[in-house]
């Protein structure tokens, strides 16, 4: 990173929140409460009364307007925690105010604002990091190093699933069937961006491998607005994968899986198989050679139970030692552009092949 202040650990990161959701009450003020190097000092949501009662409670100020909010020469980094459709705006705001970005998933709604942010960042040397949390879940980082280390052999296949409910009780107002996730407009994209991103960043990340061509179908199967009709973004999304080095597997999100969350992850090698998060004993277990290895790491974080994502942590750390994040806008350009051809694949109908 270049021109990033080299902080001693005595001074603090001054953090400002912009969106003051349900994301941001549950997962960024915890973890920026929890780490000693930060202070929350902001907070701007378009429910003014909202980040009134954030300030209140945690200390700090609430803005009217998130320009405001980055006009303060007293922030130094902001999360960004709003609808997807403002993601980019916000973020170039913040960056080109001198600001180092933490912006929520999915990065933005299209291409062109992805790349813009990573070039807004590069040019005001500042760091941008997205908050796809599944590679710091410590079965993830686990199976990465066996998988690289040939536990199961070469990679030949893959599944991995994420699927649940549906975003209706992410509601910060509780309001049900009536929240952006199913507005088209402030979306952008429907369960591909919400869950699809999180499994297609993990698979590059598993294998050190990019996707290089996608077929997939996105559908709207169940979903209903609080006006009962059927909602305009997608809540089934299936996609075939094939990476750079062979492999071919699929990845399913769902918002339509009406039972247990699915989060599991299934690679298929040369020497046998390893299964992660898909028992509710152990994190993984490998089958090979007739034998079972398991490993009791830890438990996938979900909806109903809110562990530590550890994203907090990795920015306010990339902040302080100067380092690129781990995912960094520019490395998430690379899931964004498999997303995007899954979106294109499933309109056209053809496979996409990423360049």
């Amino acid at each position: 990173m270049c021109d990033v202040k080299n902080r001693k650990k005595s001074i603090k990161i001054r953090a400002g929140i912009i969106g003051c959701g349900k994301i941001a009450q549950v997962r960024h003020i915890p973890e920026y409460l929890a780490n000693e190097q930060v202070q929350l000092v902001g907070y701007y949501d378009r429910n003014f009364k909202r980040a009134e009662e954030l300030a209140e409670r945690y200390g700090g100020k609430a803005y009217p307007d998130y320009h405001s909010l980055l006009a303060e020469e007293g922030i130094d980094a902001v999360s960004v925690c709003t609808a997807n459709h403002l993601h980019a705006e916000i973020a170039n705001a913040a960056l080109r105010a001198g600001k180092h970005v933490l912006c929520e998933k999915p990065m933005a709604v299209t291409m062109e604002e992805c790349e813009a942010m990573v070039r807004t960042a590069k040019e005001m040397c500042r760091c941008l990091m997205i908050g796809q949390n599944q590679r710091f879940a410590k079965a993830h980082k686990k199976a990465k190093a066996l998988l690289a280390e040939g536990a199961i052999g070469e990679l030949l296949s893959f599944r991995t699933t994420f699927g649940h409910a549906g975003p209706e009780t992410w509601s910060i107002n509780q309001t049900g069937k009536d929240l952006w996730f199913f507005d088209e407009k402030a979306a952008g994209m429907g369960v591909m961006g919400d869950l699809g991103i999180h499994k297609t960043d993990l698979i590059q990340y598993l294998t050190g491998q990019r996707i290089r061509e996608v077929t997939a179908k996105l559908a709207t199967l169940d979903k209903k607005d609080d006006q009962g009709r059927r909602i305009k973004v997608d809540d089934q999304a299936i996609c075939i994968y094939t990476l750079e080095g062979g492999a071919v597997g699929t990845m399913t999100a769902s918002w339509a899986y009406y039972g247990q969350e699915d989060n599991s992850t299934i690679l298929y090698g040369t020497r046998g198989i390893m299964r992660i998060y898909d028992s509710p004993d152990y994190s993984i277990r490998i089958f090979r050679d007739g034998e079972t290895v398991s490993y009791d790491l830890d438990r996938m974080q979900t909806n109903d139970c809110q562990t530590a994502s550890g994203v907090i942590d990795e920015f306010v750390d990339c902040l302080f030692t100067r380092r690129e994040a781990s995912v960094s806008g520019e490395d998430a350009l690379y899931a964004m552009k498999a997303v995007f051809a899954a979106i294109e694949s499933s309109r056209s109908g053809q496979a996409v092949t990423i360049l």
